[in-house]
């Protein structure tokens, strides 16, 4: 039992397709029966009218009968229903129902059964209005301070309000800059009407401003000019709210509580009389309807409030007191005495349940039952306890993070495709350059375990590849259905694309109502984009692959081209793209080598990757588990550039077709605010050739838009040309060093890390913070520079780059540390131990980024205190005045080392030999002074170490030398670039070094 849940008193299900709204639901003691009890009047759309007086523990199935008094079926649909003294006569109160065109008054008499059949009540018209305009919703009051009766005021459809004393008709006014109608009610207090106008503001109208002004029958349109006498009718005040009201409501419970409450569809807003807000709440739900309907504490009111989630909150001001779930949306609510109860929240749904419900809970009479004692059985307990213990081991031997999925899944998914292309194709493009563009069909089977009712296919693949139908609505299924959906591949582009596989993925509900989704891969024919040809015996790329076994015939391996072929040894094999170069696949006689040639690079991606993938399925079917496959010779760097290139040179260009677009917007804006001025001067002005120059520059701006089009196509198919260059350049790398499956996966997420370019981000600043990652972490050259990566804080945003010269040097620097054995990980940064000072140094401020020197000698310098760091825990060293043996300095053990990416072996073999000798010399030099070097700088030391101001003397001339050095040195180097100052810094340091050692 929740306490936070609406305790059912009486309940009601009104009717069957009824429909209700905030103004079908009121309560009062319509049959005047003076006990002072109130009665529940609902009226429906359906022109339904019903009164009901519940009593505690009637319910029965559907109505109740007992409750229900009166229940009449009236022939138009009742818009609302109020209760008052509406009749001039008589100080009983009456019934008001307002029908679209129609405003009729009721008595509601009840006259004493004789028979076991009860009290029996009857509805009788008094007087009733038609209406000249369709109504919207009415209010009542003592309008003018009128006491003793009721006067109705009903606002129409079109903003007009129509005032009714009794059975006469008053007079009619237009509400000003009306658009549609929104709440209304009566404020006794100052004699005056609000309501919420279009402009989303609150508007108070006063009785006597709405009586002397000018009457609506003399205006047929409310737009037009006065015809007649009368004052404009003007609102005595407003508030901007903002957003649309739901209701409005002017509660008078005190004096020091008088408030007028709007609730908007955000917000809950209080004012007083004179327009002044009180205060304000921000609602984090939808409302639905409100009611004040007391004041507890003086100067403040409590309310009542629902919302579209089920809940009914009750405020005071803008506390939360309570919340109570209802077992609806609650479109009317209101407070209701009767006989057993006192108190009663009414509330309404808009499908007709009627629910009188009391905050709280039910005392609960369940008391325990007692347990019958018995001794425990301490064998029995200890085997429980064993058997437990061991399922806990178990449990805890597996460290899967995920949790495992069930054996069983709801769907299975099967996708089959097609051995034979299409006889008829499907393709958009049914031929290019004289080649017909097949279609492959793929059959998917979705085979239910269980009850699913709703499930969504959805089919995916690359460009330029497309299919017929990629969204499918699958029927409802049971236990052991299945259901088979049918759809056709094609090619789609003039170039070929990077990938043949697709992925099938199907989203459902589980029966638990648990949102799950499967995913399937399905792979495409390598027919589907090229057809078979004659070999090419001259072309620009080739590609060796070298195998451990006897040399196979290529037509047993690509039996769907060797038809064609014209070489019958099985010796050559030629594949012609639809969209692209010729690939021919030569296999030697002698030796057990294959060579792949090709005019284009990127075209022999998808021929490299199925042969090899043949030759792995072939030699795997002979049962022989020692093939190997390797490629020789270097890798096709300087080929695969071409298309790094290619692809930013295009993204340059779309930058800039950006910005001239930009550019000529905001001219062809400028230039039509100047016409526009022009043509609203009442005194023409000539347009001084305004209109040719708007007309120039749209077509600037058309032309420049279709440019930018054409470079965003041209794009698409340079990405994909990128992704199968980057694709075999992966290929041959795993061959050439022999990488296991998990190395190719970090290899091929590191080269491509995404699918498709965007604007924001693209593939070079991608790819070079992944490679340059991998540099410095698993690929370093030390775990002290791995170390010093990890502590460092985030580099720069990513950005388009000036240029590629940084990505090409890192990728060449990958390339070679791989072949010099470099093992690709992920798990290595786990398992380098930090240093104290290090860790100290990643706190925020402590390392920054490192930073990026552009240009032809681009080297990366760790930052200054890091250098001062790692310079102190290495043995001193000779300082050699030489700018090359500076930068061989074992300090700069970065990535700047491997600027250049030739002759990498014989380098590091030098800077080993020189770095071993420099240490013996370094010792030697520390237990000798040396003669002319120990002079300097015992003289520079000793005057430092004088006083103050030789000090600063000292440090004067030693920049100065710094300085005259430093330009002798760049002046004797013609050809190498100057030494940077932080060079001169670490030379100054490794001047004090030696003597620091001594002492």
């Amino acid at each position: 039992m929740s306490l936070f849940k609406a305790r059912d008193w009486w309940s009601a299900a009104l009717g069957e397709g009824e429909e209700f709204d905030q103004g079908c639901l009121c309560v009062g003691d319509v049959d005047n029966s003076g006990s002072g009890h109130d009665k529940v009047v609902v009226g429906s759309y359906m022109g339904m009218l019903r009164i009901f007086s519940p009593h505690a523990n009637k319910s029965t199935e559907g109505v109740p009968v007992e409750a229900q008094l009166l229940e009449v079926q009236l022939q138009n649909a009742i818009i609302q229903v109020e209760v008052g003294k509406f009749v001039s006569c008589s100080d009983l109160l009456h019934l008001a129902v307002l029908h679209p065109r129609k405003l009729s008054v009721y008595s509601v008499s009840g006259t004493a059964g004789n028979v076991e059949h009860g009290d029996q009540y009857q509805l009788k018209l008094v007087y009733e209005h038609n209406l000249q305009r369709t109504a919207c919703n009415m209010t009542y009051g003592t309008f003018g301070g009128v006491t003793g009766h009721h006067s109705l005021c009903i606002q129409s459809m079109e903003g007009m309000l129509m005032f009714f004393e009794q059975d006469s008709y008053s007079f009619g006014r237009f509400l000003p800059g009306f658009l549609l109608p929104g709440p209304l009610v009566y404020n006794p207090r100052t004699d005056s009407f609000l309501t919420v106008s279009s402009a989303r503001q609150l508007e108070s109208y006063k009785y006597e401003t709405l009586a002397v002004a000018t009457e609506a029958e003399s205006r047929q349109d409310p737009d037009l000019p006065l015809k007649t006498g009368g004052k404009r009718l003007t609102p005595d005040w407003t508030f901007v709210l903002g957003e649309q009201a739901l209701d409005l409501c002017v509660p008078s419970f005190s004096h020091s509580s008088a408030s007028i409450f709007v609730l908007g569809e955000r917000n809950l807003y209080c004012l007083r009389d004179n327009g002044q807000i009180r205060f304000m709440k921000k609602l984090e739900f939808n409302p639905s309807c409100f009611l004040p309907y007391t004041s507890v504490t003086d100067g403040t009111t409590n309310l009542l409030m629902g919302n579209h989630t089920n809940m009914l909150l009750i405020y005071q001001d803008v506390t939360l007191k309570w919340a109570a779930q209802l077992p609806f949306v609650p479109v009317a609510v209101r407070i209701a005495n009767f006989p057993e109860l006192k108190g009663v929240v009414i509330s309404l749904s808009s499908d007709g349940h009627l629910l009188c419900s009391y905050m709280g809970t039910d005392p609960s009479f369940f008391s325990t039952p007692k347990v019958d004692a018995r001794e425990a059985d301490y064998e029995q307990v200890d085997a429980e306890m064993k058997k437990l213990q061991k399922f806990i081991r178990e449990a805890t031997r597996t460290q899967d993070i995920l949790p495992k999925t069930d054996v069983e899944e709801d769907l299975i998914i099967t996708a089959a495709v097609s051995a034979n292309m299409d006889s008829e194709s499907q393709a958009l493009i049914q031929d290019i350059d004289g080649l017909t563009v097949p279609s492959v069909t793929i059959q998917v089977k979705v085979k239910a375990s269980s009850v699913v009712q709703a499930s969504k296919l959805t089919v995916s693949i690359q460009p330029p590849l497309a299919v017929t139908q990629d969204q499918f609505v699958l029927e409802p299924m049971g236990i052991g259905s299945s259901t088979v959906v049918a759809f056709s591949a094609f090619l789609n582009g003039r170039y070929p694309p990077a990938d043949l596989t697709g992925d099938i993925t199907v989203s459902y509900s589980s029966p638990t109502g648990v949102p799950r989704v499967l995913q399937s891969r399905f792979s495409l024919p390598l027919g589907l984009v090229c057809v078979p040809s004659s070999p090419a015996k001259t072309t620009k790329f080739k590609i060796t692959v070298d195998t451990n076994q006897a040399p196979v015939d290529l037509s047993s391996m690509f039996p769907e081209f060797s038809g064609k072929s014209e070489d019958k040894d099985g010796n050559s094999l030629a594949f012609q793209f639809l969209s692209g170069a010729k690939v021919t696949v030569l296999a030697s006689k002698t030796s057990q080598r294959y060579r792949i040639q090709s005019d284009s690079f990127e075209d022999m991606w998808l021929v490299v990757k199925e042969l090899v993938r043949r030759f792995d399925r072939h030699f795997s079917k002979l049962g022989v588990k020692d093939f190997k496959k390797s490629v020789s010779g270097p890798l096709p760097l300087q080929e695969y550039f071409l298309s790094v290139d290619h692809h930013f040179q295009l993204r340059v260009s779309a930058q800039q077709y950006q910005d001239l677009l930009s550019e000529r917007a905001v001219q062809f804006r400028a230039i039509q605010r100047r016409l526009l001025t022009r043509f609203k001067d009442k005194t023409p002005a000539p347009l001084q050739n305004l209109d040719t120059l708007l007309d120039a520059t749209y077509s600037q701006v058309m032309a420049l838009a279709e440019a930018a089009e054409e470079n965003r196509a041209l794009l698409e198919e340079a990405f994909v040309r990128l992704r199968s260059a980057t694709h075999l350049l992966v290929l041959l790398m795993s061959l050439w060093q022999g990488l296991t499956p998990d190395q190719t996966a970090i290899l091929e997420a590191t080269l491509l890390p995404l699918l498709q370019d965007t604007p924001q981000l693209g593939w070079e600043e991608s790819c070079d913070a992944a490679v340059s990652h991998l540099l410095r972490s698993c690929l370093s050259r030390s775990s002290k520079d791995q170390a010093t990566s990890l502590a460092q804080a985030g580099g720069p945003v990513l950005g388009l780059p000036r240029d590629t010269a940084r990505l090409k040097k890192h990728i060449t620097l990958l390339c070679d540390r791989i072949g010099k054995g470099g093992r690709l990980t992920l798990a290595s940064e786990a398992n380098v131990q930090v240093p104290a000072q290090v860790q100290n140094l990643a706190a925020p401020g402590g390392v920054e980024p490192i930073a990026e020197v552009a240009g032809d000698g681009e080297e990366l310098e760790l930052p200054q205190e890091m250098t001062k760091f790692i310079k102190k825990k290495q043995p001193s060293k000779k300082v050699k005045k030489d700018k090359k043996d500076v930068s061989k300095e074992p300090s700069e053990t970065s990535l700047k080392e491997e600027g250049g990416a030739e002759e990498p072996v014989k380098e590091a073999k030098k800077e080993k030999k020189e770095s071993s000798k420099e240490k013996k010399e370094s010792k030697k030099e520390s237990s000798k002074e040396p003669k002319e070097e120990g002079k300097k700088e015992s003289k520079k030391e000793s005057s430092s170490s004088s006083s103050s101001k030789e000090k600063k003397e000292s440090s004067k001339e030693k920049k100065e030398k710094d300085k005259d050095k430093e330009g002798k040195e760049a002046s004797k180097e013609s050809g190498d670039k100057k030494v940077p100052r932080k060079s001169s810094v670490k030379v100054k340091e490794k001047k004090k070094e030696p003597e620091a050692g001594e002492g």
